[in-house]
This record gives structure tokens, C-alpha cells and sequence, in this order.
């Protein structure tokens, strides 16, 4: 339906560019107490105001770029995360999903006119050439982005392998802009990377791709023989891992659990409503887990953690994730590319909102930050405060996101030390920890009583 609907509009447009007579007097066929009068009305006045454009501007506009910058529009007055794609983005895209691809290594969306960056991906060339979460790229080799869609400004940044391209960066406790040069490389994104920390498996997954929960499964069977009979249990690093494609994030819960719902999306109508559910067969064997997750665990990260959470599978340990819990499905439009339309929202399986919430760890970890993070004094940036979320009508108070801070060393990452103590048996939560899972609980409390 949703295709059929898309078609008519786009048959409209297109018509328009023909002449606009059929558009602009379209509504004419229509009585006035047709329940689509308003809006061929409404089609009226952008055939209206296409033609001025067209006969009037200053310049000779091209039509392809009038028609496709009107659906930008359109799309991007929704929500942060519907948009248009065109036929090379749309395969730009396919081929992200099966986890090769040339750029620059960064996950970002559109936010006030500039590109944000949401989080860069491990062992590419931003995160090496020093690349964070939450900056804004204002300039790339010196071209304003201001006015750029966020579909140009990534075939930008996109070329040829061992081309360089200048990134300008504002970045919060900044005075001044930065340059930071990056030299492009093929991306080839691993999902999945595992180390043995002594009788602990150490699994972090860095996003959700085609091969995430394959890799997952070698990873596991891996450690296991590795570790031996001294395995004590596992950890699962969720921390910056902006999400992917929903059938992985179903796969791998599925992976810790032997039953019950992992996640319900629900549309705009009931009938719309789906529920996922686990079967029999857990790779750890019933193992202790810990799953770690901070602002920078979004979407697929957030369901898989949501599911493990609600069943008491595994400890969440960490600070809040950051709250995308709105589904997009791509949609094709033949050779004119692709739309990614918002159609439903994630569920946990006991019916918790994901959307501009997140997920609240079971033990609130705070990460210390180096002196130089500390001064720059960088607000925690969640789905909430994104302009034009989905509001989450099922919550007091919308708050999501928190610190996305990582160390690069292992023995400096409070939140993992913790994780391989707690598995051992050695800790439980400390002080500053129990208050805030306390007073998390007690949010929690008011939310269901409502």
C-alpha cells in the first residue's frame, strides 16, 4: 500500500514537470467534500509554486533537482530519520549492509543545516584521524555544507580509495573550528571482535550488518575452545554501536535466549503490530552475560540489550543508550532509488518504549573522562534532542543519550573492569552505582504506574 501510495505522489510531480496543468487543476476533479480535497488542494499550490520557480527564477533550474529537493523536504520534516535516497545512494547503502564500503568510516545524520557525527566506527580512517561522537562538520575541503542534503554531503565525503578530503569540525569546548585531514580507504567493517580476557570471552559488536550474527556465532565457539572449562562468562560491548538492520539485532538476542518475545514493533495501526519471538538454543549454554551500552548504543543495540534486559538473560551495565527506537523501512522507487520512511516503533518484550528513552542499565557505570573531555564540558546528546523526534507519549519525561566515552586502553575502561569483575564475583555495584540504579528504578516505577 505504502508503495502504491508513493507512486501517486511521485506520478503527480512528475506530471508536473510536464506541464503542471494536470496538477494544478487536479483538485478540480475532485468534489469539495472529498476526503483528499485539502490535500490536492494542497498539490495545487506546489504545482503553483513550482512553475513561478520554473519561469521566473533567476536562473534555469533543473526540474530533477526542484523535485528531488521537494521530497528531501518532505521526508526531512517528519523525523531525523526519513529521507530520500537516490539510485547511487540506495546502492551505496545495499552494499554498507553487507559490510564493504569506501568513505571515510563514520555513522552521521543531519542536524541545524551541518552534518553530526553520530559515532565513528572503530579501526577507519576518522576514528585514527581522531574523529568524535557529537561533532558538527560544517565544511568538507572547505565547501559550506549549509544547503547540502545529507545524501550530497556523504557522496562528498565518499571517493576514490587513497584521495584526500579536509573535514572542518566544531566541536563543543572548542573555541575555534578544526581542520582534520583524513585520507579515504575502503571500509571493511568486521561486526564483530572478540578477545579472551582470562576465563571471560570479550565480544564487542560494532554494528549490525548482514554478517553480525554468523561472525558472532564463530566468535563464541571460538572463545569457548580458547577459554576451556574455565569459562566464567561472557561480555557483549555494545558501547557505540549505532545499530543496523533489525533482522540481525532479532538473530543475535536470539542467540542468549531459548524463549519468550525479543521485540514488538508497532505501527500506526493495530493490525500493523509484530511481535518477534526466540527459539530453543543458547550459544552461551546459560552462561552469565553482561552487556555493556552507553549513549552511543542505538536502535538494533538498544533491542538486543532491551530483550536481554527483560529477561533477565544478562546485566546491563553501563549509562543510558541513546534512544532510537523508531523502525525505517527502505522502501524502492524503481530507478528513481529508494525512500527510508519511519513506519513503526521498537518495543522491549515488556512493552517499554524505546523511542527518546533508551535503555537504563540494571548498574549505572559512569566513565571517567581524560582532563581534556572534562573541560570541554560536551552535553550527552540522545535521541531527545534531536529536532523533530518522534515524541514518546509513554513516558513522564523524555531523556536519553549520555556520555559515549570509550579509553582506547583496556585497563583505563572503568565500565569493562567492572563488567570482569562482576562476572568473577568480585563486585556487585559500587556506592555511587547503587544510587543511581536505585533512583533509575524508582523513574521506572512511576513510568509503568502511569
Amino acid at each position: 500500500m505504502r508503495k502504491t501510495d508513493f507512486a501517486f505522489w511521485t506520478f503527480l510531480l512528475m506530471t508536473a514537470l510536464a506541464g503542471a496543468t494536470t496538477l494544478l487543476n487536479v483538485s478540480q476533479t475532485y468534489s469539495a467534500t472529498s476526503p483528499n480535497s485539502s490535500l490536492y488542494r494542497q498539490l495545487d499550490l506546489f504545482g503553483d509554486v513550482l512553475e513561478r520557480v520554473r519561469s521566473d527564477y533567476v536562473e534555469k533550474p533543473d526540474d530533477s533537482k526542484l523535485i528531488k529537493n521537494a521530497i528531501n523536504g518532505m521526508l526531512g520534516a517528519l523525523d531525523p530519520h526519513s529521507a530520500y535516497l537516490s539510485a547511487e545512494s540506495f546502492s551505496d547503502m545495499q552494499v554498507q549492509t553487507r559490510g564493504e564500503f569506501g568513505g571515510l568510516g563514520i555513522e552521521v545524520t543531519m542536524e541545524d543545516q551541518v552534518v553530526k557525527v553520530v559515532s565513528p566506527i572503530d579501526d577507519t580512517p576518522a576514528a585514527r584521524a581522531g574523529v568524535q561522537a557529537n561533532d558538527l562538520i560544517t565544511h568538507l575541503d572547505n565547501e559550506q555544507i549549509v544547503g547540502m542534503s545529507l545524501e550530497d554531503a556523504v557522496k562528498k565525503m565518499r571517493g576514490p580509495v587513497n584521495t584526500p578530503i579536509i573535514l572542518t569540525i566544531v566541536r563543543k569546548g572548542l573555541d575555534e573550528p578544526i581542520d582534520i585531514k583524513i585520507v579515504r580507504d575502503v571500509i571493511r567493517i568486521n561486526p564483530v571482535k572478540s578477545r579472551v580476557e582470562d576465563d571471560i570471552a570479550y565480544i564487542k559488536l560494532t554494528t549490525f550488518n548482514e554478517q553480525t550474527h554468523a561472525n558472532l556465532t564463530k566468535a563464541v565457539k571460538k572463545l569457548r575452545k580458547q577459554i576451556g572449562d574455565k569459562l566464567t562468562g561472557y561480555v557483549i560491548d555494545l558501547r557505540n554501536n549505532p545499530g543496523g538492520l533489525l533482522d540481525q539485532a532479532i538473530a543475535v538476542s536470539d542467540d542468549f535466549l531459548n524463549q519468550g518475545a525479543i521485540v514488538i514493533t508497532k505501527g500506526r495501526n493495530s493490525e500493523e503490530t509484530q511481535r518477534s519471538q526466540a527459539r530453543n538454543g543458547d550459544l552461551t549454554d546459560g552462561k552469565k552475560i553482561v552487556v555493556l551500552i552507553n549513549g552511543g548504543s542505538a536502535s538494533a543495540s538498544e533491542i538486543v540489550a532491551g530483550a536481554l534486559q527483560d529477561h533477565k538473560r544478562a546485566t546491563i551495565v553501563g549509562t543510558r543508550s541513546f534512544g532510537k527506537g523508531s523502525v525505517q523501512t527502505i522502501i524502492p522507487l524503481g530507478a528513481n532509488g529508494a525512500i527510508r520512511l519511519t513506519t513503526a516503533r521498537y518495543y522491549t518484550p515488556r512493552n517499554r518504549s524505546i523511542q527518546a528513552k533508551g535503555i537504563d542499565p540494571d548498574i549505572v557505570i559512569e566513565q571517567e573522562l581524560p582532563e581534556e573531555l572534562k573541560k570541554r564540558n560536551v552535553k550527552p546528546r540522545g535521541e531527545a534532542s534531536l529536532r523533530g523526534h518522534l515524541k514518546n507519549k509513554d513516558v513522564e519525561k523524555e531523556e536519553s543519550g549520555s556520555s559515549a566515552y570509550v579509553p582506547r586502553e583496556p585497563e583505563k575502561d572503568q565500565q569493562l573492569q567492572f563488567a570482569l569483575n562482576f562476572l568473577r564475583g568480585k563486585v556487585t555495584a559500587p556506592p555511587a552505582a547503587e544510587k543511581a540504579t536505585e533512583k533509575k528504578k524508582a523513574e521506572s516505577g512511576k513510568e509503568s504506574k502511569k
